[in-house]
């Protein structure tokens, strides 16, 4: 199909003769897809930063002690529950539909670590070897802690970017030991967290860990993660939980401060559903945004229409179709709403990319940006923008009668 040459150099004669028409026409369309893109690359940016606060699996349930708030069964009220290995084994062995499961043994404040001339102050964990899924590890060297280091209470460590760096300056820490309040640990792995804080962390087996700082089988807590089951049942496996707890250290099942379960599933799908309706709220008002342009460049092309009433009439006069005519219009309206909404396009993105690149990433806000999706839906919106903004005065065009056009003054 040939392009037709004559009717874009009579759209841009039409353009020169009507420059502030065509502006005014144009910038409706650009200011609403540039308000549209914002809108957009803002939103994601405010996605991504409240998704960056869940550090954890989303798909994770954390349950850790509490204290009773209820008496039950001749029990009084402000008991300190303590969990313990039977525990973990019993929910680990129990509920089903568990994917990973790890308990925790903390060591907080005043542990001096050393390795030859360096030392340091830095918080332990004992874990279980799922512990680095439901943390999201990213182990950068060696290993993270495993089964056989469990069994044959193995005193070896996985330890944070920050603390190698600290400890062994440009030196590998793979196989050398490192001296925990005076026991060595044999380094295994080195870990990295999108939370700059963990890098300061130590892994260790938690049943060394256990032996060793004299923790008999106390845990402080324990988490697991649900696969891909739904929020319902993840509340589910929450509630059983909960009861099974309540039965084993005798507190009461209305009681919610024994234990403190914290349901990542739940709080992530609130989320996701409150983004979902931010999302949809945005492309209303870019929408809204867009129409009022829709609205504005019809009124000014049936202005349009009536400066070139006697322009239309002699077309038809010497056997120009009606189709040809709406053909026409539609041709311009289409034209100049185009490459206004493409100017609005490209300057909103070049200004979501200055946002991303400029503004400092905050706890709520990070690397705003538009999606394909987003853009291609947008370019959608400028050609039935044109296609609408024309089709009034098209008609309107097409209507004309050659007599009553020729006898317009």
């Amino acid at each position: 199909m040939l392009v037709d040459i004559d009717k874009f150099q009579e759209i841009y004669s039409t353009i020169r003769k009507n420059k502030l028409r065509t502006f005014l026409t144009g910038f409706s369309v650009a200011w609403g897809i540039f308000m549209l893109i914002i809108l957009l690359g803002f939103g994601t940016g405010l996605e991504k930063g409240v998704k960056s606060l869940f550090k954890d699996a989303t798909n994770s349930i954390w349950i850790r002690r509490g204290q009773t708030s209820l008496p039950y069964k001749g029990l009084q009220p402000g008991r300190r529950i303590q969990f313990t290995n039977d525990d973990y084994e019993d929910v680990k062995n129990t509920i089903k539909g568990i994917e990973y499961i790890t308990a925790r043994f903390y060591r907080w404040g005043n542990n001096k670590i050393t390795y030859k001339n360096e030392y340091g102050a830095f918080n332990i964990i004992a874990c279980h070897p799922d512990h680095q899924y439901l943390e999201n590890t990213i182990i950068v060297k060696g290993r993270h802690i495993n089964q056989i280091d469990i069994n044959q209470f193995r005193k070896v460590a996985v330890i944070g970017t920050e603390v190698e760096e600290m400890l062994f300056k440009n030196e590998s820490s793979l196989d050398k030991y490192i001296n925990i309040n005076g026991i060595p640990f044999k380094v295994v792995g080195v870990f990295s967290d999108e939370e700059e804080r963990a890098l300061q962390l130590i892994y260790l087996p938690i049943s060394t860990a256990q032996k060793i700082f004299n923790g008999s089988n106390q845990i402080h807590m324990f988490a697991f993660t649900i696969g891909k089951a739904s929020m319902q049942a993840s509340l589910a496996m929450e509630d059983l939980v909960h009861k099974k707890l309540a039965a084993r250290h005798n507190f009461s099942t209305e009681d919610e401060k024994a234990v403190n379960i914290w349901n990542n599933v739940k709080y992530y799908q609130k989320f996701i559903n409150l983004f979902k309706g931010i999302r949809v709220f945005v492309w209303i008002i870019g929408i809204g945004t867009i129409v009022a342009g829709i609205v504005g460049v019809s009124n000014i092309m049936l202005i349009a229409v009536k400066e070139r009433t006697k322009e239309i009439g002699i077309r038809k006069a010497l056997g120009a179709t009606p189709g040809s005519i709406i053909a026409l219009i539609l041709l311009e309206t289409v034209f100049i709403t185009s490459i206004s909404g493409y100017i609005g396009l490209v300057t909103g993105v070049f200004a979501i990319e200055l946002a991303s690149k400029y503004l400092p990433p905050s706890e709520f806000f990070r690397n705003p940006e538009v999606n394909f999706q987003a853009a291609l839906g947008a370019i959608l919106l400028l050609v039935i923008a044109g296609s609408i903004a024309g089709l009034i005065p098209a008609r309107r065009a097409a209507s004309i009668k050659p007599v009553e056009a020729l006898m317009e003054e």
